[in-house]
């Protein structure tokens, strides 16, 4: 019998599934947005867009980013969420929140889910963090 592998969105629903702390509140949408990323890519978007989400998605599964999960566990994915909604909302700025809401496979609404995200993960990053996630992935 074969071992089945799990894609990356199962494992970071499973890694997140247990986080109950002070921001599971938003960093339960960490997978979720995560598959948002990859689902834009199967969208006709612009080169441009389409390296902003790429360098999201690879920030979630750099080793030792900004907050690194190894060392801060759940508290780690705050920045990749940070990150998700940076290119998130540049795809939402080209082409509406319309076009997101489409692709996102929840009831909730995107835009809310996007504000909440921003609005919380700034609370915990620093200027220095937000601006070291952006240099890191080129995009500032």
């Amino acid at each position: 019998m074969e071992d089945k592998f799990k894609d990356f969105y199962d494992t970071l629903k499973e890694n997140l599934a247990a986080y109950n702390g002070e921001y599971a509140s938003f960093i339960d949408e960490g997978p979720n947005l995560f598959k948002l990323l990859c689902d834009v890519l199967d969208q006709n978007v612009t080169r441009e867009l389409r390296l902003d989400v790429c360098a999201a998605i690879a920030y979630y599964v750099l080793p030792m980013d900004v907050i690194p999960e190894q060392i801060y566990g759940a508290y780690g994915y705050i920045d990749d969420i940070f990150m998700s909604v940076y290119a998130l909302q540049r795809v939402a700025d080209e082409y509406g929140f319309e076009f997101l809401q489409d692709l996102w496979e929840l009831e909730t609404n995107i835009e809310d889910v996007m504000n909440e995200c921003y609005e919380k993960s700034i609370e915990v990053l620093e200027e220095n963090d937000i601006k070291a996630i952006l240099t890191y992935t080129g995009l500032e």
